[in-house]
């Protein structure tokens, strides 16, 4: 069981008790505050806290956190899009909206269920009973090609290669905005945003160096389709790196503006091409995806408008 306290600064007095303690929480949501209050896990001064009640300037808040339930993957019978097998690896194309491993909120439906399943539990060990084979992630509304270990051995030599920056991924996205040049580059270190700990910022504070290079493939105006490809694997790198540089992605709630694109339920990313030496044969493997339906149906439609002159 944790605990945390929290003491109400003077300029942050007069706010909604949930609204302030889930600003300062940072990991966890203001719907999880709620629940948390609604079992007498936050108080101040011995007493529970109600969510309606005001924070005052200077009151110590108490957060109790329960220890979290294990979480186990277990198989499932969903659908996978195989692009290659054998004994050592596999190659999957991931669709939109599937998250890549159990966690809280997401216990299954998840690709480990559905690779537990389809490989009927000969995953590599090496990611833990959370992510058997997993050896790079990527995030649940992006799609595209992911490689999965079946052996152990197979999972440290691609590690090894990721950890060189030795495998080759190409992702596709399209961005706000009008890139001033055909090609370029972000090089800047990820971290946990310092105000916001949900969120990945680029910041010197306990980060770790990124690099993603850009190339313009299209342009529509007020909107740029562009290949990415990544040095380096942070999470949530070329959303944070392309935001930092003035051109967050299409549909992205995170770091996107406000009004972000709804319709394309999520970011509009796509994980195009994947490349790696075979552990076993020492053979470069190289594979290239189509972009999903949903991807070339907002391509069409923003050559449509760049054509009409009128944008979302």
């Amino acid at each position: 069981m944790e605990r945390r306290e929290f003491t109400v600064p003077p300029q942050e007095g007069g706010q909604r008790m949930d609204r302030w303690l889930a600003e300062v929480c940072g990991d966890l949501s203001r719907s999880q505050i709620q629940a948390l209050m609604e079992d007498g896990k936050v108080s101040a001064g011995g007493r529970p806290v109600n969510k309606k009640e005001k924070a005052v300037p200077g009151m110590v808040v108490e957060v109790v956190l329960p220890d979290p339930q294990p979480i186990e993957a277990v198989p499932q019978n969903i659908p996978l899009e195989i692009v290659y097998e054998d004994p050592s690896l596999l190659v999957v194309n991931k669709p939109k909206g599937m998250v890549v491993h159990p966690a809280p909120g997401n216990p299954d439906g998840t690709l480990v269920n559905a690779l537990l399943y389809h490989c009927a539990g000969q995953l590599s060990g090496i990611g833990g009973a959370i992510r058997p084979g997993i050896v790079h992630r990527i995030d649940k509304d992006t799609s595209g090609l992911l490689v999965v270990a079946k052996t152990d051995a197979a999972h440290q030599a691609l590690s090894d290669q990721m950890s060189v920056h030795a495998i080759h991924r190409v992702y596709h996205a399209v961005v706000y905005g009008n890139l001033r040049e055909d090609e370029g580059f972000v090089e800047a270190p990820i971290g946990r945003d310092p105000r916001d700990r949900k969120k990945m910022a680029v910041t010197p504070v306990n980060s770790k160096y990124a690099y993603t290079g850009w190339r313009v493939l299209e342009r529509f105006g007020n909107f740029t389709y562009i290949a990415c490809q990544l040095k380096t694997g942070r999470t949530h790198q070329i959303r944070v790196h392309m935001a930092s540089i003035g051109h967050p992605l299409a549909g992205d709630p995170v770091y996107g503006p406000r009004n972000c694109i709804r319709s394309l339920g999520g970011q509009c990313l796509h994980a195009k091409e994947l490349g790696f030496t075979h552990p076993a044969t020492g053979e470069w493997m190289r594979f290239d995806s189509e972009l999903p339906g949903w991807f070339q149906e907002y391509l069409i439609r923003l050559r449509k408008e760049s054509r009409n002159g009128s944008f979302e």
